[in-house]
C-alpha cells in the first residue's frame, strides 16, 4: 500500500472511528425531541469512565458542536439500567446546547425483564453512600470540563428519580434537580438539606407516587421553604414522558408542556 493510499484509507474511514459532536438544534416550542418519541437516529456521544472507584461504571457522553460554556447535565436512568433510550436521550439535551452525562449506577449492567430490573434496583439502594459517590463523581467529571460553566443538574426518571432526590438532599455540589416520577421524600427536615429549586413532574394515573405522596411531598418542601415547581399531569401513567411513544394520543400534550417547562427550568438553574 502506497502512502497515499494508506492516508486516503485513513480519512475515508475516519468519520466512523471518532464520534461526533451533537449538532446544536434546540426544538420548536411546539416539538418534542424525537428520543421520546421514539424516532431518534443513531447515537452522537461516547461511552466514558467518569468514576475512578470502579471502572465497570461506564457512563455516556454527549457534547454539543457549539463553543463557549455550558451548563451540564446529569441523567440519571430508570429501573433496567442505561439503556439505548436514555443515551438517546442524552443526545437531545445535548442538542438544546448542554454537556450532558448519563451516569451508570449498575457498573456496565442493565435489566431485560422486572426480576432483573428489581435485582440492580435493590442492589444499588442496599447501598446510598455508593450512589452519592458515584453522582457526585459525575458532577465533578462535568465541572471540570472546560466547556462547562460550573454549574450542574440532574435529571432523573422512575428509579432515577427517587435517586436524583436523594442526591439533592445528599450532596452540595450541583445547582438543579429534575424528578420525573420517583421515590419521594415528606421530610421537611430531610428537604432542609436542599440548597436549589425543584423540578418535579408526576401523573396522574401513576401509583408509585401516589397523587397522596405527591402532596405531601410538595407539603414538606413548601414547610422546608424550598423553591419548587411541581406539576400532575391529568390522564397520564407512569412513564408518559420518557415513553411517548408507548401511547401517543395520551401522552403527546403532556409530554410537551413538561418538556417546554424542564427546558425552562434547565435555563434558569445551569443556564444554556
Amino acid at each position: 500500500m502506497t502512502g497515499y493510499t494508506f492516508l486516503l484509507t485513513f480519512f475515508l474511514f475516519l468519520p466512523t472511528m471518532v464520534n461526533a459532536a451533537v449538532p446544536v438544534n434546540p426544538t420548536p416550542a411546539d416539538q418534542m425531541p424525537a428520543a421520546i418519541t421514539g424516532n431518534a437516529g443513531p447515537l452522537m456521544g461516547k461511552d466514558v469512565n467518569y468514576y475512578g472507584n470502579n471502572p465497570r461504571t461506564k457512563g455516556y457522553l454527549a457534547v454539543p458542536d457549539s463553543d463557549g460554556v455550558k451548563g451540564g447535565v446529569i441523567l440519571i436512568h430508570e429501573w433496567n439500567g442505561l439503556s439505548q433510550r436514555i443515551r438517546e436521550t442524552a443526545d437531545a439535551f445535548a442538542a438544546e446546547g448542554y454537556v450532558v452525562l448519563a451516569a451508570d449506577l449498575y457498573q456496565g449492567r442493565t435489566g431485560s425483564n422486572r426480576d432483573e430490573n428489581m435485582v440492580l434496583v435493590r442492589e444499588s439502594l442496599s447501598n446510598p453512600e455508593e450512589i452519592i459517590l458515584n453522582l457526585e463523581a459525575a458532577a465533578a467529571f462535568l465541572k471540570n470540563r472546560d466547556d462547562v460553566n460550573g454549574k450542574v443538574a440532574t435529571v432523573g426518571w422512575c428509579y432515577g428519580g427517587g435517586v436524583a432526590l436523594s442526591f439533592a438532599i445528599g450532596s452540595e455540589h450541583h445547582e438543579g434537580t429534575a424528578i420525573f416520577y420517583g421515590r419521594l421524600v415528606d421530610d421537611p427536615e430531610k428537604l432542609k438539606h436542599i440548597n436549589h429549586e425543584i423540578l418535579g413532574t408526576f401523573a396522574e394515573l401513576d401509583m408509585g407516587p401516589s397523587l397522596e405522596q405527591v402532596d405531601a411531598f410538595v407539603a414538606a418542601l413548601r414547610t422546608a421553604g424550598i423553591a419548587n415547581d411541581v406539576h400532575i399531569y391529568d390522564g397520564v401513567q407512569h412513564g408518559f414522558w420518557l415513553h411517548v411513544d408507548r401511547d401517543p394520543e395520551s401522552n403527546s400534550g403532556p409530554a410537551l408542556d413538561a418538556w417546554n417547562r424542564l427546558r425552562a427550568y434547565l435555563s434558569r438553574t445551569i443556564g444554556s
